[in-house]
């Protein structure tokens, strides 16, 4: 079943019902949408990914929201990469998000490409949306992905959590919808997009649009992708998810042996372009490999959305405002290195939080990896996480559960079906 989408039927997830290792899944709402830009989006497909075991109650789900070129993989091999999930070290049994203790859902964000209403996604005239799909924002996301939980009949989260654009996923999930949300974890986030980080994206954006290949964003008629301005969006914000120290100890200024030019060469100005430093293969490397699974217009729309993200921009710019009368649980992780969302933004969060009343912890974690350092093996942060998830769940009176039976029956039958997805 790798690689396919399975289509739910209608009916809500039962209680109790126990779900494969590894499964995927799409849903289509047909009532679709309405968008903060006023466009009805219908119908709206959600792809998602799902882990564990629903609890008689429902009250042990946790949503984790992936950041900006994630996906729903978060804990199983990428159908088009072959690569392990991108929080496998945090997600499954026995991890700091216990598959064993939770039902753990991480769904493909709005204008993605791997399955949910995006770009990519067909409309009647049998062509995809591309750059006419609506602009959409952070809460759209979310709204989304409410309606995946409505449609699962799953009223509350037990927990949100996410990292990045993901953290900014669980932050609004509170602001918009708090009685949803039992405890949020934000790590490496920020309640608004910075000056700097727009002007990162628009830099990202304009590669993709000045590749020849880009044709206006109607590539696919001309059978090309801008694999060339996407691959240099890809390096730009690899950049920023280091940090000096990270690309000092990994790279240096070390060179490829077999790639250093005599000089001769460069004298001519023949190999000034080439690969001769270790630290210029491997963006190259990143940016070839992000072409072979992502789309160049969902990166365009998810960017988008990234900026226009401002919490405090509905209330006079008070960031208390939307989390007054507020009961989650908040716990906001920051890194040190971490130089695209500095610390200064989650203390400004947490003071914020404690003006609405909010209980609310904050934890800065020493590291020299920059922003990635959530995605990466960090003690402290998986201390951080098991310590505040087994807290809230103490405090929501959730009880210890062992792992179920392997033997236990599997979920509903479902229809799986290929070649129905358009999931890249």
């Amino acid at each position: 079943m790798r690689g396919w989408i399975s289509m739910l039927k209608p009916e809500a997830v039962e209680a109790g019902d126990r779900l494969p290792a590894q499964t995927s899944f799409a849903v289509r709402i047909e009532e679709g949408l309405t968008l903060e830009c006023g466009v009805h989006l219908a119908p709206l497909d959600v792809a998602y990914c799902a882990y564990g075991t629903l609890s008689a109650q429902k009250d042990n789900v946790i949503l984790v929201c992936h950041a900006l070129t994630g996906d729903q993989y978060v804990a199983e091999t990428h159908p088009v990469t072959g690569k392990p999930g991108w929080w496998g070290r945090a997600v499954g049994p026995g991890c700091a998000i216990d598959t064993d203790r939770f039902y753990v859902i991480c769904v493909n964000v709005l204008g993605g490409c791997m399955g949910s209403s995006g770009p990519k996604t067909l409309r009647e005239n049998g062509e995809p949306w591309g750059t006419d799909f609506p602009p959409i924002t952070i809460r759209d996301m979310v709204f989304a992905q409410a309606r995946l939980l409505d449609h699962l009949g799953i009223d509350r989260l037990f927990a949100a959590i996410g990292g990045s654009m993901g953290g900014m996923q669980v932050l609004q999930w509170v602001a918009s919808l708090p009685e949803r949300v039992g405890a949020a974890m934000p790590i490496a986030t920020a309640p608004f997009h910075s000056a700097q980080n727009i002007a990162f994206n628009e830099v990202s954006r304009q590669a993709i649009c000045g590749d020849p290949d880009w044709h206006g964003g109607r590539y696919w008629a001309m059978d090309t992708i801008p694999a060339k301005g996407l691959a240099v969006a890809r390096m730009m914000a690899h950049i920023t998810y280091l940090s000096e120290e990270a690309l000092t100890q990994k790279f240096g200024r070390r060179t490829r042996r077999d790639a250093v030019p005599s000089h001769e060469a460069v004298a001519s100005g023949n190999s000034l372009f080439g690969e001769i430093f270790e630290v210029e293969s491997y963006l190259r490397h990143q940016g070839s490999s992000f072409v072979r699974r992502f789309d160049a217009n969902s990166y365009l729309t998810i960017t988008r959305a990234l900026d226009y993200f401002d919490l405090s921009a509905d209330y006079d710019g008070d960031l208390s405002a939307p989390f007054r009368h507020c009961a989650t649980r908040f716990c906001i992780i920051s890194f040190t290195s971490d130089w695209l969302f500095p610390t200064s933004q989650s203390r400004l969060l947490a003071r914020a939080l404690n003006r609405a009343g909010v209980n609310v912890s904050f934890v800065e974690i020493e590291s020299d990896r920059g922003h990635d350092a959530f995605l990466l093996e960090e003690p402290d942060l998986d201390r951080t996480m098991r310590g505040f998830i087994n807290g809230a769940a103490e405090q929501a009176g959730l009880s210890q559960r062992t792992a179920p039976d392997p033997e236990a029956p599997v979920e509903r039958g479902t229809v799986v079906t290929e070649g129905t997805s358009h999931a890249s």
